[in-house]
């Protein structure tokens, strides 16, 4: 335990903005996979990436002991099966590598949003864990559309055609999903692939419907001005200003 100890505060020295770093490595997860081509070289280049993101979510959801080794055990077998089906190109080693990611991102979703609402006043690392956490549910689902694809082939179509999309494509499916943009290249087909996204359109109005009200439920309203010894009023000043002046302009 003690180890466990130092090495979560060792990482969390290298991350001392935990919620930061993860929220820019979930901006360039996400630019990178629409951008890179599916090659050897961009599949190498977006499980680099991803690696780094494992980090730092490990790193953002490791403020207590436990948390710490739930990641850890979640983000080494991902990164184990991701890099063995890079090197031997092995799809049953990718859906290994897509189920251990998806478990890490539920738990850390999970532990961002614990912390982002708890009753407390809003601060600049919350901020960026409730945005990391939104774009976290992105790859959560494009992880899952992954899955489905796996397991069930033909679920998804592209243009009209039925085929395999790619990593970076179930990513942007995902994005707008989330939003609920929709543009209606991509399309499911099959029912599991149709309750995903059903899902994930719920999940993305009720995220920001229910963050909205967390973060306006932290400014209360403020009190009632008590009338003062002298017996002032509890009409502000200045309208009392202004009630006089009317008074005295329409005094004949």
């Amino acid at each position: 335990m003690p180890t466990i100890d130092r090495a979560r505060e060792a990482l969390g020295q290298v991350f001392f903005q935990r919620c930061f770093y993860l929220f820019v490595g979930l901006l360039v997860l996400l630019t990178s996979a629409l951008f890179l081509d599916p090659t050897p070289r961009g599949r190498a280049l977006l499980n680099a990436i991803n690696l780094l993101l494992d980090i730092s979510a490990v790193a953002a959801v490791g403020r207590s002991r436990w948390s710490f080794i739930i990641a850890t055990l979640l983000a080494l077998p991902a990164v184990l099966f991701q890099l063995r089906a890079l090197i031997t190109d092995d799809a049953t080693q990718l859906l290994y590598a897509w189920i251990f990611n998806a478990a890490l991102y539920v738990v850390t979703i999970g532990y961002l949003m614990r912390y982002v609402f708890q009753r407390d006043v809003i601060t600049a690392d919350k901020l960026y864990g409730a945005a990391a956490g939104y774009l976290m549910l992105a790859a959560l689902w494009a992880f899952g559309y992954s899955i489905v694809e796996r397991l069930h082939p033909g679920s998804f179509s592209i243009g009209g055609n039925v085929t395999t999309p790619s990593f970076g494509d179930f990513l942007y499916f995902s994005v707008t999903t989330l939003t609920s943009t929709g543009f209606g290249d991509i399309v499911p087909l099959q029912r599991q692939a149709r309750a995903l996204c059903v899902l994930e359109q719920l999940t993305g109005a009720l995220f920001l419907a229910i963050l909205i009200a967390r973060v306006a439920g932290v400014y209360p309203p403020p009190p009632l001005r008590e009338p003062s010894a002298a017996g002032e009023s509890e009409t502000p000043r200045f309208i009392r200003r202004l009630r006089e002046r009317n008074r005295t302009d329409t005094t004949p």
